[in-house]
């Protein structure tokens, strides 16, 4: 199942309804500080008991307990069901079957809790379609035998099969009784479903996504046992999941030892027998098993001893590992809700942990949840998954959904700011990052040079611009200032072939909606822009001989072999790139016709300004 939206009711700040869809990859909660972000986090985290969250009687909103209310309700909604579910015994029927979806077909749970109490929920309940006829308004909530009396009440026996299953007796009942009143219901999982039945909401809850929160406030110093060891705990699962063999080495241990030692006494019996009777062999304690396990950088600093970012970075993948643990072997997706990750990170480090967050929420069966009131992240979250928290003219919090008007808005608040240089350009060319810069500027003036194309980029006053990517907030921010300007512009990225089938997805769709807009996009024939290096080049300034086709990770590759991050390879080795070498590698044939990308993609960026 896929989280769709949590709905928030009379919850700290949020009164009577609050609606917050969720992408079903990446979604952004962008706002101001105490603008009610960190509470959609932590309602989920309530929601689905992660880490022991647990209600407070002060989540209940002031106002509304003042009005009368009595209660608050977290209700989580959820798509992309399951095709079958195994209910009764080995047959499988379905949440649909059951009718136990909501109005939009969704399946829907709502937990509510007590204004005066904290903890567990007060209740927990189903929103369906439910029938309402006299009957048959509960029948998940009947033993078989009653069951089995309303059945043949309705002369259903011989259209069940095997009278042993209770979904099949439902099943026939609802046909017999068609048509069949459905309204809206909010069906109590403790009394609604059969005391024989009991596992049927236990089976239902193993099918939701796992939920793992980390916080911002979470312990990052060297009190803190996670963070001052986080892979410490690696060491106790293992001593556990081996405590049977520990335990026969450890009496293999004792009994050699005290074999020893009665050995020792008979000896010593032979010469002090009234000393060797007062002894007796024993061990004062058990054996303990230390593996002080630490990890230690290049110069042996372990991370106790590292920066609070390097602390909270280590311990925030520990927290990934153990959520990936408890789902491995299942098909249960995984939400990971991150609060404000810049938290006493570099700047460096706010972007790579926002962009290697993005590759993850492009992973099957994940959603990535994050919020962030800081510019640099605010501006790399894709545009459909922005959720901007504000203020309504109440005061009160108010959940936005991406349009012109709340981009720019959200914009203007964080402080999103486009890429400077559009100020003399003649166009714009949209680029991921700064090696795309690179990439671009050095090939059209290498290219013009050698007499390939007419112009270089900065001849023709055609500005590549990085963004961090097409789709983004920053993108939208860049782009619409560039048609304010009325400059034009065009967009390239890698195409990621041969990568991550997501990302080469994604990126089709932004091609999609940027050629909506009447605009260009160029995207590379080759994985990426290393791939159109040559290898020859790399060898003669590294002396490292490196191998790669055109859809294989080029960057990496060259990168581990030259010992230097993946990311600066461009920066290095392109400007050394010759007009012959470009052609050599970027030449490709098609339908009989031969064609050089390169000089292709120049002449291309260049008619932007023709």
């Amino acid at each position: 199942m896929r989280l769709k939206c949590i709905k928030l009711t009379n919850f700290r700040g949020y009164q009577n309804t609050t609606v917050i869809p969720i992408n079903e990859a990446m979604t952004g909660i962008v706002g101001r500080n105490d603008f009610g972000k960190s509470t959609i986090l932590e309602a989920l985290a309530i929601f689905f008991e992660s880490d022991g969250a647990k209600a407070d009687k002060n989540d209940m909103n002031c106002f509304r307990l003042q009005a009368g209310d009595t209660h608050f309700e977290i209700a989580c909604e959820f798509d992309e069901l399951p095709p079958s579910l195994l209910l009764d015994e080995n047959v499988e029927t379905t949440l649909a079957d059951e009718l136990l979806l909501n109005e939009e077909s969704n399946f829907e749970v709502v937990k509510t809790f007590k204004a005066t109490t904290s903890g567990k929920p007060d209740k927990t309940y189903i929103r369906c379609q439910h029938p309402s006829g006299s009957g048959i308004s509960n029948l998940l909530g009947l033993k078989m035998a009653d069951l089995k009396t309303l059945g043949q009440s309705y002369g259903v026996d011989d259209a069940v099969a095997d009278k042993r299953v209770a979904s099949l007796w439902r099943h026939a009942i609802r046909e017999a009784a068609q048509p069949l009143d459905l309204n809206e219901t909010l069906l109590d999982v403790d009394k609604g479903l059969s005391t024989e039945g009991k596992s049927i909401w236990g089976r239902i809850q193993d099918q939701l996504p796992t939920f793992a929160l980390f916080k911002a406030d979470r312990e990052s110093n060297d009190g803190d046992a996670e963070a001052k060891n986080p892979l410490q705990q690696a060491v106790k699962d293992a001593q556990a999941a081996l405590q049977v063999e520990i335990s026969d080495i450890e009496q293999e241990i004792e009994q050699s030892v005290l074999d020893v030692a009665n050995r020792t006494l008979g000896k010593l019996r032979e010469m002090a027998p009234e000393l060797a009777n007062e002894l007796t062999p024993r061990f004062k304690d058990k054996p303990k098993w230390t593996f002080n396990f630490t990890l230690d950088g290049e110069n042996g600093i372990p991370i106790n001893k590292r920066g609070s970012g390097v602390r909270r970075l280590i311990l925030l993948n520990f927290f990934r590992a153990e959520a990936e643990k408890a789902v491995a072997g299942s098909q249960r997706k995984v939400i990971y809700a991150i609060e404000e990750p810049e938290t006493s990170q570099h700047p460096n480090y706010q972007i790579m942990l926002m962009k290697a967050l993005l590759e993850l929420a492009n992973q099957p069966n994940r959603q990535i949840l994050v919020t962030t009131h800081v510019p640099a992240l605010a501006g790399l979250i894709p545009i459909d998954g922005v959720r901007f928290v504000t203020k309504d003219e109440n005061n009160l919090p108010a959940v936005k959904m991406p349009s012109d008007t709340v981009l720019k808005e959200a914009a203007e608040s964080l402080g999103v700011l486009p890429e400077t240089g559009m100020e003399r350009a003649n166009g714009v060319v949209l680029v991921e990052g700064k090696s795309d810069v690179t990439f671009l500027r050095h090939t059209t003036r290498i290219l013009k040079d050698a007499g390939h194309i007419p112009a270089s980029l900065e001849e023709a006053g055609i500005v590549p611009l990085q963004t961090g990517g097409s789709g983004n907030v920053k993108h939208w921010v860049t782009h619409k200032l560039a048609d304010d300007l009325g400059l034009p512009w065009c967009v390239f990225l890698d195409s990621d072939i041969g990568g991550d089938p997501a990302q080469v997805k994604s990126i089709q769709k932004r091609k999609t909606e940027v050629e909506a807009q009447g605009r260009a996009f160029y995207s590379t024939r080759k994985r990426e822009i290393e791939n159109y290096l040559c290898p020859t080049l790399i060898n003669e300034e590294s002396g490292e001989e490196v191998d790669y086709s055109d859809t294989c990770d080029a960057k990496k590759i060259i990168g581990n072999a030259v010992g230097m991050k993946p990311d600066d390879v461009i920066d290095r080795f392109w400007p050394l790139m010759t007009a012959e070498k470009m052609i050599a590698r970027s030449t490709y044939t098609e339908e009989g016709d031969e064609f050089i990308e390169l000089v292709q993609l120049g002449n291309h960026l260049l008619a932007l300004v023709e």
